[in-house]
């Protein structure tokens, strides 16, 4: 007998299992791409909110970067709440900074994820969050960038596959 095949995001969502310990490659956009999130007052809000889930039990944050439509997020669920509770605890606790910022700037209502798996290769996820503002041409090779985060344990050994702490320039190209 055929299966009736569901399509769109709802499909997505179905069979998804959160738990404590589960890794997860995140990305959050904003509603309509609008941009707007490298402001100080969106990243204060948002570097404030992911640190304080970090200290309560909800996630462990290894890495993070900014850009203005969106955030990509490495992180490790604690045993406080499921995923999608989780993302939607940051975007509720962030709005009034971004729109602090920007008026008309909120969430979209949805979120990318991606479990990541103990086998994969966890140098290329850290290279893409790195990368990400480097490869936007959002700031020079020389600089760093304030909506870039990465958890000391990690910067620790991703600092060295670093050129003194900036991309090598052929990795931009």
């Amino acid at each position: 007998m055929p299966r009736d095949i569901v399509k769109g995001h709802a499909a997505l969502r179905r069979g998804r299992w959160s738990g404590a310990g589960a890794e997860y490659f995140l990305t959050l956009c904003t509603a309509g791409r609008n941009p707007g999130l490298i402001g100080a007052d969106c990243i204060a809000a948002i570097m404030t909110e992911a640190s304080f889930m970090e200290r309560d039990g909800t996630w462990r944050l290894r890495c993070l970067v900014m850009m203005p439509d969106h955030i990509h997020l490495l992180v490790v669920l604690g045993g406080r709440l499921a995923l999608g509770k989780a993302v939607a605890r940051l975007k509720a606790k962030t709005t009034t900074g971004l729109r602090r910022a920007h008026p008309d700037l909120k969430w979209a209502r949805d979120f990318f994820d991606h479990r990541v798996r103990a086998d994969e290769d966890h140098l290329s996820l850290f290279l893409y969050i790195f990368l990400n503002h480097y490869r936007a041409q959002l700031c020079a090779l020389g600089e760093s960038w304030p909506g870039y985060h990465c958890s000391d344990e990690d910067w620790r050994w991703f600092r060295h596959e670093l050129d003194n702490e900036r991309p090598p320039p052929e990795w931009l190209a």
